[in-house]
């Protein structure tokens, strides 16, 4: 299964980003960006790829250590930034050296679990709500060879959601789109989440 470990944001910094989002929609060219649905929103830590079900177990223990040894931390969504032309993002502000913090423990949990991961890199908060054609492949795309994010940042850069408290790990499960229509998004599936600092007790695994 295809996984990866993150936070999630509340329904209510859900709502306020999806408003700004809203407002993006009406700019020149967003027409032509793919827009993340809001069900998927979340701020990724590690990201596994293909995981065997085997090892699925001994990876949750290893992120039940990491969420046990993170204390809750406040966080708020805020500004954005883009990779490239390929993705346009929204950053976070608050208490981001713990999220660094957990984001490397995740990435650890799974080196110690035998994943093989990618040489390790500062981790940078983002949470993805747009992408370009030219993020689905290295082949140049029809139109534009470049997008002009500039006025999607400048947009961006005055949002500033309400802080809420990170009080949980996610292990997350994107199941890849299957139909082949176009626009069709992954569908993310929460596997198992365990709470920040708890000192023990197993994660709380989804229906």
């Amino acid at each position: 299964m295809r996984l990866f470990a993150a936070v999630l944001p509340p329904k209510d910094a859900v709502r306020e980003l999806g408003a700004a989002v809203d407002e993006l929609h009406r700019l020149p060219g967003a027409d032509g960006l793919r827009w993340t649905a809001r069900p998927g929103w979340h701020f990724t830590l590690a990201f596994y790829g293909e995981v065997a079900e085997e090892t699925v177990p001994e990876l949750s223990e290893r992120l039940a250590r990491a969420a046990r040894r993170t204390a809750p931390f406040p966080l708020a969504l805020h500004g954005g930034g883009h990779f490239g032309d390929r993705a346009l993002w929204v950053g976070a502000e608050g208490d981001v050296p713990a999220l660094r913090l957990l984001a490397d423990r995740a990435e650890a949990a799974a080196r110690k679990a035998g994943l093989p991961m990618e040489v390790h890199r500062r981790y940078r908060p983002h949470l993805t709500v747009a992408r370009t054609r030219a993020s689905r492949s290295a082949a140049p795309a029809p139109g534009p060879a470049s997008v002009d994010f500039a006025a999607y940042l400048s947009a961006l850069d005055a949002f500033a959601g309400r802080e809420w408290t990170v009080g949980e790990l996610c292990l997350v499960r994107s199941n890849l789109p299957q139909s082949g229509v176009p626009g069709e998004q992954p569908r993310y599936e929460t596997v198992a989440s365990w709470p920040l600092g708890a000192a023990d007790g197993p994660g709380t695994a989804a229906g």
